[in-house]
């Protein structure tokens, strides 16, 4: 494992995962790319070439510093800038939950790729459901925001997410399910509490 590894799974776990599942030289299309540390880290050491897609100023600005290609775009809008199988892997990395058309998005990612990546935090984690049972909505390492200032619109677990796959017949290619970056293999829907798939079309 290299230095760049070790940062990037110390970091974002999911994200390192993600790196994992991404062949060299792929083409690939980051749907909230953020500061674009994922596509700069693709390209640095798998050689990897693509776009990201990120709708804040900021992250915008923190995108180019990096020397990422970013496009400044509402995800909410659709996907229709990019041609069919226009890349090899689609990315959306804990955004999933933060999008109010849920569906329509995961349909746009194996439209315009091969395949979609996705991470989002698992709500049905047992911490969460334990402060739920107190009356209180989760605040968590995964779940940092209170109630009021959440960007979070559609909350899922992972037995939620395989039931939306299936309904919109996305095929699961790959699965992983962690907790403060360690692998849960053992009744992951309650003991995971960050999941990351790989899906294609069905």
């Amino acid at each position: 494992m290299t230095d760049a590894d070790r940062a990037l799974l110390a970091s974002r776990p999911d994200l390192a995962t993600i790196a994992q599942w991404v062949a060299p030289n792929a083409r690939v299309l980051d749907l909230g790319c953020g500061d674009g540390m994922l596509l700069r880290y693709l390209w640095k050491e798998r050689g990897s070439h693509g776009y990201g897609v990120e709708i804040d100023d900021a992250k915008v600005g923190a995108s180019v510093r990096n020397d990422v290609n970013v496009l400044q775009m509402d995800l909410e809008s659709g996907l229709s800038a990019f041609g069919d199988g226009s890349f090899d892997y689609v990315i959306l990395s804990q955004t999933l939950q933060a999008m109010r058309h849920t569906e329509d998005i995961m349909r746009e990612m194996v439209r315009v790729g091969r395949e979609a990546i996705v991470s989002f935090p698992n709500f049905g984690h047992w911490a969460s459901r334990l402060q739920v049972v107190k009356g209180r909505m989760p605040v968590s390492e995964s779940l940092p925001h209170a109630w009021y200032n959440t960007p979070n619109l559609h909350l899922c677990t992972i037995a939620d997410f395989e039931d939306l796959a299936k309904a919109i017949g996305l095929k699961i290619e790959e699965r992983v399910v962690l907790h403060q970056g360690r692998p849960v293999t053992l009744l992951p829907n309650l003991f995971g509490s960050l999941a990351v798939y790989r899906c294609a079309a069905g």
